[in-house]
């Protein structure tokens, strides 16, 4: 019987021929990490084992992103938690402010992450790295601090979904964002759980990798353990600009075994807005052009890529925010917001009257740059909108991807990208 993708990365980092679904196995990890609010849970479980070092110093990550910079004392201690253990280990990779980023932005582009790995982060988002042909997951406190002390892990090796992506969108604003939360849409929030979904068809072919990276990075919002796109070219273009470390490309057999497969043509598919409270309830954005917003995010590990500011500078270039309207937009790392800076995307958000942040998760979680009050609406790129995520338990959160995001910050309310050249601001 053949494998998956995910069942052959996992057999070979157990020490197997071959795996099969429902399986428990130990394997080993390629790297570990946990950022500023995770990471002092996870060096609590581990000073618990007992053992006096990581299993090895270049493979365990700490990264602060989330709370960084500081936005209160607490959060500074967490910070310094981290900073003194990465310091105490020696470890390879710790990464200051100002020399990092969101860690799911900053990793793959790193190159610290490769096609073949496999990987644990103290974060559920860490399914990102399957756009590369990885299989990374999300863990808790106790998993990451064995993981730390060990280097493997066991799992239970996940059932498999296949999604097939038919077609070519008709509207040019379609892109990875909208497939995601149109299939979350359709599966529901839990019609993954704990299984592994692997994205194909010509319309993942057709995606750059930052797109496939949105898409990855929000399979968690359907419970799956992992997500997962086979490398191409593509891949391997991104991968050879950056990777520290050789890779290994896996691509599932003809008579590998799935749950299901589910085929859906994106030929008419409308930019998706996912309404309060789950990813799941999702609409075209034709529906949605009558909610009134108060703010509008640009970023976050899923949509604060080169591309994501590329596409939303285009829409706003030459308008203004609308008056009412705040418009947070945040780089999803230093190297993207450097390259902003140089190609003029700053300027063009800054003089239509946005604000531009530091790398940071900030307003996604509710931490800082961007909460919302009682009652307020906002648009956001980012991964999830459950009540309170963004603030004030009666605000809410609207899901979308950059373009109507930004056409939205323009017009005031949820609206479509093409509604802009007839905007007054």
């Amino acid at each position: 019987m053949g494998m998956t993708i995910t069942e052959k990365i996992l057999a070979e980092h157990a020490g197997l021929k071959e795996v099969a679904a429902g399986q428990l196995i130990n394997a080993r990890l390629d790297l570990v990490f946990a950022n500023d609010i995770t990471g002092p849970m996870a060096i609590k479980e581990f000073e618990k084992i007992g053992v006096k070092s990581v299993f090895d110093q270049s493979k365990v990550l700490m990264i602060p992103d989330h709370f960084a910079p500081a936005k209160d004392i607490p959060s500074a201690q967490q910070c310094l938690e981290i900073k003194r253990f990465a310091a105490e280990q020696k470890l390879v990779h710790y990464y200051e402010v100002g020399r990092c980023g969101i860690e799911h932005c900053f990793i793959p582009e790193q190159g610290l992450v490769v096609p073949g790995d496999v990987v644990i982060g103290a974060d559920s988002h860490t399914c990102t790295y399957g756009a590369l042909g990885a299989f990374s997951t999300g863990v808790g406190s106790t998993d990451l601090a064995v993981g730390m002390a060990q280097g493997e892990i066991w799992f239970r090796v996940p059932e498999n979904i296949k999604i097939i992506l038919h077609g070519k969108p008709k509207n040019r604003w379609v892109s990875g964002k909208d497939y995601i939360l149109a299939i979350i849409g359709k599966i529901g929030v839990d019609g993954a759980q704990y299984k592994t979904i692997e994205f194909a068809g010509e319309a993942i072919d057709d995606l750059s990798v930052d797109a496939r990276m949105t898409m990855t990075n929000m399979a968690i919002e359907a419970g799956a353990k992992n997500g997962i796109i086979a490398p191409d070219d593509k891949t391997i273009s991104y991968v050879k600009e950056r990777a520290k470390k050789q890779w290994r490309i896996y691509e599932s057999d003809e008579d590998a075994v799935y749950e299901k497969i589910i085929e859906i043509d994106v030929t008419d598919l409308q930019p998706q807005v996912a309404f309060p409270h789950l990813p799941s309830n999702t609409k075209p954005v034709s529906e949605a052009t009558g909610v009134k917003i108060d703010q509008a995010v640009i970023g976050s590990c899923t949509n604060g890529r080169w591309e994501d500011l590329v596409e939303a500078a285009e829409i706003i270039k030459g308008h203004k925010i609308h008056p009412e309207v705040r418009a947070i937009v945040i780089p999803g790392t230093q190297d993207i917001y450097l390259r902003a800076v140089k190609e003029g995307l700053v300027e063009t958000f800054i003089e239509a009257g946005a604000v531009v942040s530091t790398p940071t998760c900030g307003p996604c979680l509710g931490g800082y740059m961007g909460i919302l009050a009682k009652g307020e609406r906002a648009v956001s790129t980012t991964n999830r909108n459950f009540v309170g995520r963004m603030g004030h338990p009666q605000s809410e959160v609207y899901l979308s991807g950059p373009a109507v995001a930004a056409a939205s910050a323009i017009l005031g309310r949820i609206g479509i990208p093409e509604e802009v050249a007839q905007c007054k601001y």
